[in-house]
């Protein structure tokens, strides 16, 4: 199954600036590349976008580097359940998009972003996860989380396979400007 940009809902889960500090460097830079350019297209394409922190009083605010593509009325929901979809008001809003498949972006894979996609599997949603989108302090729970993931039926991709299934053509108007966010 392909992504498809009039059903997607993108999710930026926990990518926040002291939960940065302790992910390493490269899966750290590897999250806020794809993010920052998941964001910018979801934006070019109308696609609805929603955002989680993570007990922010102790793990800061969104990073910085994608907070500032954030679309202008996004307000990142506060919450302490691991899982977006046990945290209060998040699946009303997700249902409010009428989306049914969700892209999921964020840290950590083996939480957070594991417990969402489960949850959100478990209501009926399909779920989308960029590899290169997720990181865990420890690589090694990254991959464990990713197996479970596609064992359980969530489509495990990358940045590039979504930003051109959602464009799905190069006569699209915006193919020339965000197939250059990955070159």
């Amino acid at each position: 199954m392909l992504s498809d940009k009039n059903n997607s809902a993108l999710v930026i889960i926990d990518v926040q600036t002291k939960l940065a500090a302790a992910m390493p460097a490269d899966e750290l830079n590897n999250v806020l590349r794809t993010s920052s350019i998941l964001l910018q297209a979801a934006t070019a394409l109308k696609i609805p976008v929603l955002a989680t922190e993570q007990y922010p009083q102790g793990l800061g605010s969104s990073h910085p580097d994608i907070k500032s593509y954030f679309p202008e009325n996004l307000v990142a929901v506060s919450k302490t359940c691991f899982s977006c979809s046990d945290s209060e008001g998040f699946l009303e809003t997700l249902g409010e998009t009428g989306r049914r498949q969700v892209v999921l972006v964020g840290m950590e894979a083996h939480i957070c972003v594991l417990q969402t996609a489960m949850g959100l599997l478990g209501r009926g949603y399909q779920v989308f996860i960029p590899g290169d989108g997720v990181c865990s302090r420890s690589v090694n729970h990254k991959r464990n989380a990713l197996n479970r993931m596609i064992n359980s039926g969530v489509q495990i991709s990358n940045v590039e396979s979504v930003l051109y299934e959602w464009i799905r053509d190069a006569k699209n108007e915006h193919f020339k400007t965000l197939s250059g966010l990955i070159r």
